[in-house]
């Protein structure tokens, strides 16, 4: 009974009292290697499985590739967090990022600190150590704060403490879901900022928003302006579109800023009622249509 209770005790108090328990060292045989949990050591990245528990959804692969770059002329800074699941078997708890590029990179090993942790101390870890190193996107951190509080049953107030931020904050993030799946696309892939997608969480009917989305992403509208709509729509104005602005359904104008920013270059797209339509990728030159071939092809 003790035991458990030490184990309970263990939960809810943070990344680094988690770090440091006793009741996460390794203490069975069936899963001792010549590696001991508390070891940082040199571990071979086939014989790491990712993290079940990962927060972060979405990598950059530019800056996957900046990263791996960096690894190749510095090496790997911070180790890699892992946890034993059997004899030479190992498995995430944080790094998965700097693990992806040290595949890109070429190398066969990572530094790796070892523990043993359960299912429950591995999720608290992993999201809170991402939250902590601001790795994630808004959306993610949004959603890692819904698990601790869901799963590891933290409640605000204490995980405030934990990741350094004010309820108010965390609040206003978890708010960030209840937003339509349009815009948490936009915010994830940095068309749109935290504080465009604040003020449109702001507007109840869901239409309005999508517009909103819309209208920020053709004429690249800031977040004071943004703020003076969502005020204007609040004061019982009604939110119109000009005559001359031909605006796509959200989804396919998320696409088409998303190719101008990925093939740097300008591109057309066109649907009509049914939801058939067409692409257009404009070029100025041989050398240019070459370029963005290669990016496709990459």
């Amino acid at each position: 009974m003790s035991d458990t209770h030490g184990k309970k005790k263990a939960l809810g108090r943070g990344l680094s009292a988690l770090l440091d328990s006793p009741e996460t060292e390794v203490q069975s045989r069936e899963i001792a290697s010549e590696y001991l949990s508390g070891s940082i050591i040199q571990l071979k990245i086939d014989q790491i499985e990712s993290n079940p528990f990962q927060p972060r959804n979405h990598f950059n692969e530019s800056e996957l590739a900046e990263l791996a770059l960096s690894i190749q002329q510095q090496g790997i800074i911070q180790p890699v967090t892992v946890r034993k699941l059997g004899y030479e078997k190992y498995q995430l708890i944080a790094g998965e990022r700097r693990v992806k590029a040290a595949k890109l990179s070429g190398l066969e090993t990572v530094p790796a600190f070892i523990r043993l942790a359960n299912d429950e101390q591995m999720l608290e870890m992993a999201l809170v150590e991402n939250i902590q190193r601001e790795e994630l996107n808004p959306l993610e951190i949004a959603m890692s704060f819904q698990r601790l509080i869901e799963e590891c049953k933290i409640h605000q107030e204490e995980l405030s403490q934990k990741v350094g931020k004010d309820r108010t904050t965390i609040s206003n993030y978890i708010r960030l879901l209840k937003l339509p799946s349009e815009i948490q696309v936009a915010l994830r892939d940095e068309l749109i900022t935290m504080g465009h997608a604040r003020a449109i969480i702001n507007v109840e009917n869901e239409k309005d928003q999508l517009l909103i989305l819309q209208k920020i992403l053709v004429r690249k509208l800031s977040v004071r302006q943004v703020e003076e709509i969502v005020r204007d729509l609040q004061s019982g104005k009604k939110l119109t579109k000009k005559k001359s602005e031909s605006l796509l359904p959200a989804k396919f104008e998320i696409a088409k800023v998303s190719l101008n920013s990925k093939l740097q270059s300008k591109v057309e797209v066109k649907v009509n009622r049914k939801g058939a339509g067409s692409i257009t990728i404009l070029f100025d030159s041989d050398e240019d249509f070459n370029r963005i071939l290669s990016k496709l092809e990459s």
